[in-house]
């Protein structure tokens, strides 16, 4: 049986519970959801913690603007069990969140319909970042082979690009797809640098960011002005691109810097927000009025979490949580679901706003 993202919910559903353990959804790892209670600490799934209205751990700053708090919706973990929880993208058609697991070179899905978790695909050759194209097809950065890939509707996988002037990428990182199907991605090296997420390998490139055409899938650097490329995002039309730059320690100080975009190349880059007192911040997303989410950690551990800062660069909320963040993505119903890869869990909170997929 393959996979058709295209399909109805109702089928595309039934084709996830359906398909045998050697298949490319396999249901053989199926567990129960853990989220069914607050779990505070993380990890013990047999410890309830009652929820609190407000939620205490969602901080407004700046209440004019931070306007996304619900009073009855509480930050909730929904999955636990990965060792790096990486790279969430939610998937429509099948109301279901994938995330890389790559340390455990594997990817992760949970069902929204009733809370199982399941491994989507086992030897995932070390993906980190995912997206879906305008087709529903799911894109990936893999550390192993050091390329970016696709899914097709039958399940095999296209390699989209591999190389830059016949040199190899490091290890693509995260990944954007824009409204014309180009596909955007970072390069900073992180899956080359030891076993733990990848292979360790000679670098042959500059850590960059690259755009593949949607038309010939040829590849340009776009930006090589980013100490440490990371998460990336467009402002909602897409005339802007964000670009986390995580560096840290001799390297330089982290940032997230922003830069106009020239039809298939970028314009000079500007920080749009630094300081990050010790931390950075990691995967990007934008919501419907261009404020920026960050997840964010590697600093003061009150401070992982998420950050959301409005189009100016003032920080206007925050989310906090007991594991640091390394990706978000916005999904479930009219987008308004964000869900937060936290070092070994996922969490999710219901916003009074739509994000951008």
């Amino acid at each position: 049986m393959v996979l058709d993202f295209r399909l109805s919910r109702r089928h595309a559903l039934g084709a996830l519970l359906l398909q045998p353990a050697a298949a490319l959804l396999s249901t053989s790892t199926l567990f129960a959801c853990e989220g069914s209670g607050r779990e505070d600490n993380g990890r013990d799934q047999n410890h309830f913690v009652p929820s609190t209205y407000p939620d205490p751990r969602i901080e407004v700053i700046d209440s004019k603007r931070f306007k996304y708090k619900i009073g009855n919706s509480a930050v909730e973990r929904i999955a636990g069990g990965s060792r790096w929880a990486e790279g969430p993208v939610y998937i429509p058609a099948m109301k279901c969140l994938l995330w890389s697991d790559a340390p455990n070179n594997r990817i992760m899905r949970w069902l929204e319909e009733d809370g199982h978790v399941g491994v989507f695909r086992s030897q995932a050759n070390y993906a980190n970042g995912n997206t879906t194209d305008k087709k529903g097809r799911l894109i990936s950065c893999e550390h192993g082979p050091r390329r970016v890939t696709r899914t097709e509707y039958d399940g095999t996988i296209s390699v989209l690009a591999d190389r830059y002037k016949g040199k190899r990428f490091n290890a693509p990182n995260d990944v954007v797809v824009d409204s014309k199907g180009a596909i955007w991605f970072t390069d900073p090296g992180y899956g080359i640098e030891g076993p733990y997420e990848g292979f360790v390998q000679q670098s042959e490139l500059p850590r960059s960011v690259y755009r593949i055409d949607p038309a010939g899938g040829g590849v340009k650097l776009v930006a090589d002005d980013v100490i440490r490329p990371n998460g990336l995002t467009f402002a909602p039309d897409e005339s802007l691109l964000y670009i986390v730059n995580s560096a840290s320690g001799d390297e330089g100080s982290a940032s997230i810097r922003v830069y106009e975009v020239r039809g298939d190349s970028l314009g000079p880059g500007r920080v749009f927000v630094e300081n990050f007192a010790g931390g950075t911040a990691d995967g990007i997303k934008v919501d419907a009025g261009g404020n920026l989410w960050c997840a964010f950690g590697w600093g003061a551990a009150a401070e992982n979490g998420v950050r959301c800062y409005a189009p100016d660069g003032t920080l206007i909320g925050k989310i906090h949580l007991p594991e640091l963040c390394a990706n978000l993505c916005f999904g479930g119903k009219d987008n308004s679901r964000l869900f937060m890869a936290a070092s070994t869990s996922i969490y999710s909170v219901y916003l009074n706003d739509r994000g951008i997929l």
